[in-house]
């Protein structure tokens, strides 16, 4: 019982806002015929979540879908969010013949635009504030090659389908080496949170999105606009 309370949880707070919010958009936009094409905001969580294993050999592209049972099994709410909403969309403007392009963008990190900090840029923080880093691997990607992305895809004719977001997949491990480089009178950890082995990395490929005219702002760059952007909001003082 208290397993599948969580369930309907997580079915009320994330799965059903997530695919009624991404509907009811889409069926305004059928019926205004002023709109010539639909920019949806997605995930990479709605791409790479899938059964085949992942190491440094594989690249991912925009091909992938996440398997939503593989979500459901592992727990993994909010990307089955993700992933259920962005399969509605497409279903929804294949059946409505709308123009609709996706994009998929990693862990996205640099400048702030808002006061707080948000889920994607939290764990930069964690790691210059010397809490031992996570035994995992994400894509990353900067906030202004997203906005650019969406605007490109907006005014390109040619574009279609997913685009999928990420300067590079690192380990946290590679992360924390970046920013002890960046700042290195910082006591940055080069201790992981458990001692299994590294969780693999693997490649997403660029391919597409740079058809599109996205140039990547490197990792480094972006690592180092996100710390000094805590800095000007005096998220932290050094």
């Amino acid at each position: 019982m208290h397993c599948s309370l969580l369930i309907s949880v997580f079915q009320a707070e994330l799965i059903d806002p997530a695919l009624k919010g991404t509907l009811n958009v889409l069926q305004s936009c059928a019926k205004s015929p002023s709109v010539k094409r639909v920019i949806l905001t997605s995930s990479i969580s709605a791409v790479v979540f899938d059964t085949r294993p992942k190491n440094p050999g594989v690249i991912v592209d925009e091909t992938w879908f996440s398997n939503p049972d593989l979500c459901r099994e592992s727990k993994l709410w909010y990307t089955l969010s993700k992933t259920l909403a962005e399969a509605a969309a497409w279903k929804f403007v294949n059946e409505n013949s709308i123009d609709m392009v996706a994009i998929n963008p990693t862990m996205v990190a640099g400048p702030l635009l808002q006061p707080e900090l948000n889920g994607s840029v939290e764990p930069i923080l964690n790691l210059i504030s010397g809490i031992p880093f996570p035994n995992k691997a994400y894509g990353w990607c900067n906030v202004k090659d997203v906005a650019n992305a969406h605007i490109l895809a907006y005014e390109t004719a040619s574009a279609s389908g997913r685009y999928c977001l990420a300067e590079r997949v690192v380990h946290y491990s590679e992360l924390a080496m970046i920013l002890r480089d960046l700042y290195p009178t910082l006591q940055i950890s080069d201790k992981c949170e458990d001692d299994g082995p590294y969780m693999p990395t693997y490649q997403i490929s660029k391919e597409k999105a740079k058809s599109l005219g996205i140039e990547f702002t490197s990792l480094e760059v972006t690592l180092k606009e996100t710390v000094e952007s805590f800095r000007e909001k005096k998220i932290v003082n050094f």
